[in-house]
């Protein structure tokens, strides 16, 4: 027993009263849904584009239509070629399919488009800079192999006293029509011209010097303004010197990518800056002045008493100006690392065991606390005999 067709309004879901533009908009999305690219082996939706593809066919025509409206499917019954047993010859899928794979894979649009004014390619290239100019911006030098409007054709691409004449194939447009057999009958689809590649010209005989194309190669310098605040791996625009547009269309753009060089102090993280300074012991302890280095020069920073190693400060407005507003700068932030001595004359090893014994005594902390335990363990001979103390040194 053969299976029961659905309505054909009811597969695209439409009302029967819709006109064409709906119905068209309705398989359009019913398509674009169940088309095999989208599906690759999958049956179901390759039966429900089928199904979605035949009612389109009918309903998209109106002869077809009037019959199917008085006798339903039974107006078809019987119908040679096509998926299924229904006849798909006459019906014209070509301007959906066109959007289909237009949208699905960037074919059909952008060659409906191909003949018209587009921007150039853009060129990149790159500089290297140091922290420093890239804190508070700079000017570099920079050199391209750029294209140039050829002086003997004056872009054209014609030997000179010649002119480009109107492509044969596609009578100027740019773009060729042609059809194929497909599971659903014919489809029209629109490309751009193989002869004169979507340009509506031919050039019968070339300029000698450009070769046809228009434009000379040729290396040229640029002043590039780096801006300030740039970081390491950003990009810099400059607009207008990249390729030559097609058709008439404006150049593309230059992005000159900044490789910033490492600091041997500073370290950056975003708008702020790290880095590390040295503290004598005398200085953490009794407090003082140190001298800090930053991007803006050398700064001088009172140290609190009784500072402690890997105290983290402050000081504002020292770090990395803002893209938008240079005026707008991040912060510096500097660790105090307190050194210790390696060093020590005679005189001053005396003068640190006197400033111990006055400040807790911490050299014979250990000892004390021996003699302690040894004392408050009197009468446990037999449990600690033969046991020695460990000393470990470092």
């Amino acid at each position: 027993m053969a299976e029961q067709k659905r309505d054909y309004y009811e597969v695209l879901g439409v009302d029967k009263s819709a006109d064409d533009a709906a119905i068209k908009k309705a398989y359009r999305v019913l398509a674009k849904k169940y088309h095999p690219d989208m599906n690759p082996g999958d049956a179901e939706a390759e039966k429900k584009f089928k199904e979605a593809s035949e009612a389109y066919a009918v309903l998209s025509d109106p002869d077809k239509r009037r019959q199917y409206d008085q006798f339903g499917h039974a107006a078809f019954e019987g119908g040679a070629g096509g998926a299924g047993g229904f006849d798909f010859s006459g019906a014209d899928f070509g301007d959906i399919f066109s959007d289909i794979f237009g949208d699905l894979f960037g074919g059909g649009r952008s060659r409906s488009r191909s003949n018209g004014p587009m921007k150039g390619a853009n060129l990149r290239t790159s500089v290297r800079i140091t922290f420093e100019e890239a804190v508070f911006g700079c000017k570099k030098e920079i050199e391209l192999n750029v294209k140039e409007t050829c002086k003997t054709c004056n872009g054209s691409g014609a030997k000179p006293g010649t002119s480009p004449e109107i492509c044969p194939k596609c009578g100027g447009k740019g773009q060729v029509m042609f059809t194929q057999q497909s599971l659903f009958g014919t489809v029209r689809n629109v490309q751009s011209c193989p002869d004169c590649q979507g340009s509506g010209k031919i050039i019968k005989e070339k300029c000698a010097d450009c070769r046809g194309t228009g434009y000379i190669a040729m290396k040229k310098r640029y002043s590039v303004d780096i801006p300030a605040g740039i970081d390491n791996g950003q990009s810099t625009r400059m607009p207008g010197l990249g390729e030559p547009g097609i058709n008439g269309g404006p150049r593309g753009d230059v992005l000159i990518e900044v490789i910033v060089g490492r600091h041997p102090i500073f370290q950056r993280q975003d708008f702020d800056i790290y880095s590390t300074v040295p503290v004598s012991f005398a200085v953490a302890a009794l407090g003082g002045e140190v001298m800090i280095d930053t991007v803006d020069g050398k700064v001088i920073y009172d140290v609190k008493a009784g500072t402690q190693t890997d105290t983290r400060i402050r000081l504002r407005g020292k770090g990395v100006p803002s893209w938008r507003n240079k005026d707008v700068r991040g912060d510096h932030y500097v660790t105090l690392v307190v050194q210790v001595p390696d060093k020590l004359k005679p005189e001053a090893k005396e003068l640190l065991r006197q400033f111990d014994e006055i400040t807790g005594n911490s050299l014979n902390a250990a000892k004390a606390a021996t003699e302690q335990e040894h004392h408050g363990g009197e009468g446990k001979e037999n449990a600690t005999e033969g046991k020695k103390k460990k000393r470990w040194k470092l």
